[in-house]
């Protein structure tokens, strides 16, 4: 008599003594194969995808953009988008948008600017600047808090910021400080000052998040307010620092563009958000909150300065690099929504089969 075989060729008795086939591992090892790469490309897609810029930029415009003069000149132009960005995924992962950061962003740099045109220390000036920031974000989270939509409280203070930043200014622009030099144009030990301020922050950020009691509960809350506020945590009270947070990294940007322009401008560039917001969707940061990596939007960054800076040494005008960021911020939207559908898919799938396999 023949006995019937699965997919792996074994067999168990059943309980009336015939045979029938044992469920085949090799179905469920492959399930779990596949999840770990889709986590893998969700995880580590971006590095992939600078690696590859770098790669073809490399050879498409040689031989003047793979030198370390070059590399630094990347750097320097990613490290104000990717300050900009830090408050940005700070703010989603703790379930906060903040379109506010621009406004922040001139405020700081005209009370900054107009403290230093008057001659008083440069210190008091940075530290107006950057409690201007932190002012303006528990603004944001305390009006949050009362039952108003998070964009449109960041909305009007945007409004509000940018109008109080053009009336300290006279509507023009606050030129000749100098004294800020040493945040700006400096450089130490060959790397310009704005890569180190956001090397140091993003050194900051992240051990914040991923080391301290405080960081996980911020990243919970964004993940399921309701659930942490079970378990006796004021959820409320992260999302204001979510806020704190982000407006603060505005501020940093705008102090430290103020350094590198030398000049305070009251302008707001809505240009400021969008290259914020597509660094931090192409690093895969969760847009739902509760999951998101602050050295992957920093490289997001890289990614976008890379893209801009091979476009101009090839003389190819500006508005092709942002054609190609906007077709890889939908790019990635799509992917990482397709990764997190087949992904959750193959792991229920998994479980069923397991949960069946148990029962008989």
């Amino acid at each position: 008599m023949t006995l019937p075989t699965g997919t792996s060729g074994t067999v168990v008795p059943s309980s009336d003594g015939a045979a029938e086939p044992h469920p085949a591992p090799a179905a469920h090892e492959r399930d779990s194969a596949s999840v770990r790469w889709l986590i893998f490309v969700r995880d580590r897609g971006i590095f992939v995808l600078w690696i590859l810029l770098l790669l073809l930029f490399s050879v498409w415009a040689a031989p003047y953009f793979a030198q370390v003069k070059n590399a630094i000149l990347i750097a320097n132009a990613a490290s104000l988008t990717a300050i900009f960005a830090a408050g940005v995924a700070v703010g989603i992962i703790c379930g906060v948008l903040d379109l506010s950061i621009p406004g922040v962003a001139a405020l700081a740099s005209c009370v900054c600017g107009l403290l230093l045109h008057h001659h008083q220390p440069v210190w008091m000036g940075l530290l107006l600047g950057l409690l201007i920031g932190v002012v303006v974000g528990l603004v944001n989270g305390l009006i949050s808090l009362r039952g108003f939509n998070p964009i449109i409280v960041t909305i009007g203070t945007l409004s509000i910021t940018s109008a109080v930043a053009a009336i300290i200014a006279g509507g023009y622009t606050i030129p000749g400080l100098t004294q800020l030099k040493f945040m700006g144009t400096r450089r130490y030990d060959g790397v310009p000052a704005p890569v180190w301020i956001a090397a140091a922050l993003f050194v900051i950020l992240t051990v914040f998040l991923t080391q301290t009691r405080e960081g996980i509960r911020l990243m919970a809350v964004g993940g399921n307010a309701e659930a942490v506020r079970r378990s006796g945590i004021h959820s409320n009270r992260y999302k204001v620092v979510g806020f704190v947070i982000s407006s603060f990294c505005a501020a940093l940007a705008g102090l430290v563009t103020t350094a590198l322009v030398t000049e305070a401008s009251p302008a707001a560039s809505p240009g400021v958000i969008f290259t914020a917001l597509t660094a931090v969707a192409l690093a895969g940061v969760s847009l739902g909150g509760g999951r998101g990596s602050l050295p992957r939007v920093a490289v997001g960054a890289l990614v976008l300065a890379t893209i801009s800076n091979g476009l101009t040494i090839k003389g190819i005008d500006p508005y092709w690099g942002t054609g190609v960021t906007g077709v890889l911020l939908l790019g990635s939207l799509s992917l990482e929504r397709w990764i997190s559908m087949t992904v959750s898919n193959r792991l229920i799938a998994t479980a069923q089969a397991s949960v069946h396999t148990g029962t008989r």
